[in-house]
C-alpha cells in the first residue's frame, strides 16, 4: 500500500467532517460525490442547495444527497456564527452588522464552523485565491500553539527510494512566506516536522537547506538558516534537525559524511526546509518536472485546524486527496489534545 492509500485508509477508519465552501464548483462536487461513495469523510457543502442539486443532476452524481448541504444565507446557526465572529474580532472593529454580512461568505462560514466545533477541516481554492482562503482562517482559526506562521508544504513522491523515506520527502515552505526571518523559518521547520508525522507517519529528520554546509560559506543568508536551526532546537529539544546543509549533504550519505561528519541528519533527511519561498517553489517544481515526482499540496501547516488551499487548476483527484490529507491532519491534531 503506497502512502496516499495509507492516508485514505486512515481517513476512512476515523471519519472527519470536512467542509467544502465552494459547493457549487463542478470539480468540488465531483470529488465530494466520490469521497462520500468511498466513505473517506463526512462532507459538508456550502452553497445554494437548489444550485448544488441542479448541478449534481447535470453531472449525474448519485451521492450528493448523502452530504450535508448548508445555504450560507439561510441556516439555523447563522446568528450563532454571527455572534461568534463579533466575539472573536470585536477588538479589531468587528460589529454585528459587518459580521452579519461576512457569515454569508462561504469562506468565513467554513472557518466559523470549524471554530465552533461543527467541522474538523476545510478545503478551498478551486475558485478562490490563496489570500482569500487564508484571510478568514488566520482571523478565526489562527495558528497552532508554538507555531507563529502559516506555511505550505508539499509531499514529494519521488522515484528515488534511496532518498528520504523510501523516496518520499516533505518540502517546505513552497507556497506562503516569501522571505521568512530566522524565527519564522524555525516555526516552518517545526510545522513541517509535524506534517511528516501526521501524513507520512515517520520520525522527521529535518534538514535546514542553504548554499553552505556547516560554515563552508559566509553570508547573512547562511547565518539566518543557522540561527533558525538553533531556535528550532531550543523550542523542540527532541526534534531531529540540523543546518545549515546543502541539498546533497542533506540527502546523500557519502556527501553528508564528508561535509558534515558529526551530523545526525546529513545524508538521512526526509524533511527539507528551504531558506526562502523562491528556493522552495523552484525546488519542488524542478523535482516534479525533471524528476517525474508526484507533488501533493500545498498542504497549509501551522493552522490550529486543517485549512488547505487548492490550486485553481486543480483536478478532481487533487481535491479528493487533499480532503483525505485534511482528515489525517485533523486526526493527528485531536490525538494531541
Amino acid at each position: 500500500m503506497n502512502l496516499i492509500d495509507q492516508i485514505i485508509a486512515r481517513a476512512k477508519a476515523d471519519k472527519q467532517r470536512i467542509v467544502l465552501p465552494e459547493g457549487t464548483e463542478k470539480r468540488t462536487l465531483q470529488a465530494a460525490d466520490q469521497l462520500v461513495h468511498d466513505g473517506v469523510a463526512e462532507i459538508i457543502l456550502l452553497g445554494n442547495p437548489q444550485e448544488i442539486n441542479t448541478l449534481a443532476n447535470q453531472l449525474e452524481l448519485k451521492n450528493i444527497g448523502k452530504t450535508t448541504i448548508i445555504d450560507p444565507k439561510n441556516h439555523d446557526k447563522k446568528q450563532t456564527y454571527t455572534d461568534l465572529l463579533v466575539e472573536l474580532r470585536q477588538s479589531k472593529g468587528m460589529t454585528p452588522e459587518k459580521a452579519a454580512v461576512l457569515v454569508e461568505d462561504p469562506l468565513y462560514l467554513a472557518c466559523l464552523m470549524i471554530k465552533n466545533g461543527d467541522a474538523d477541516g476545510e478545503i478551498a481554492g478551486a475558485q478562490n485565491t490563496t489570500g482569500d482562503v487564508l484571510r478568514p482562517a488566520l482571523q478565526i482559526i489562527k495558528t497552532s500553539p508554538g507555531v507563529s506562521v502559516v506555511s505550505g508544504a508539499f509531499v514529494m513522491f519521488t522515484q528515488t527510494p534511496q532518498y528520504g523515506e523510501n523516496g518520499t520527502l516533505i518540502f517546505a515552505d513552497c507556497a506562503v512566506m516569501p522571505n521568512p526571518n530566522a524565527q519564522e523559518l524555525a516555526s516552518i521547520a517545526i510545522a513541517s516536522a509535524r506534517t511528516a508525522r501526521a501524513l507520512v507517519g515517520v520520525e522527521p529528520r529535518v534538514a535546514m537547506l542553504s548554499f553552505s554546509t556547516k560554515g563552508s560559506a559566509q553570508h547573512e543568508m547562511v547565518d539566518k538558516v543557522a540561527e533558525a536551526t538553533r531556535i528550532a532546537k531550543e523550542i523542540e529539544p527532541t526534534l531531529l534537525i540540523d543546518g545549515e546543509l546543502q541539498a546533497d549533504a542533506a540527502l546523500v550519505p557519502a556527501v553528508g559524511a564528508s561535509k558534515a561528519p558529526r551530523s545526525e541528519i546529513a545524508g538521512k533527511a526526509n524533511v527539507l526546509v528551504f531558506p526562502t519561498l523562491e528556493a522552495g517553489n523552484i525546488g519542488y517544481k524542478l523535482v516534479q518536472r525533471l524528476g517525474n515526482a508526484e507533488a501533493v499540496g500545498p498542504i497549509l501547516q501551522g493552522m490550529a485546524a486543517p485549512v488547505n488551499d487548492l490550486s485553481r487548476g486543480c483536478s478532481v483527484d487533487d481535491i479528493y486527496k487533499m480532503v483525505a490529507i485534511a482528515a489525517n491532519q485533523a486526526i493527528a491534531a485531536k490525538s494531541k489534545k
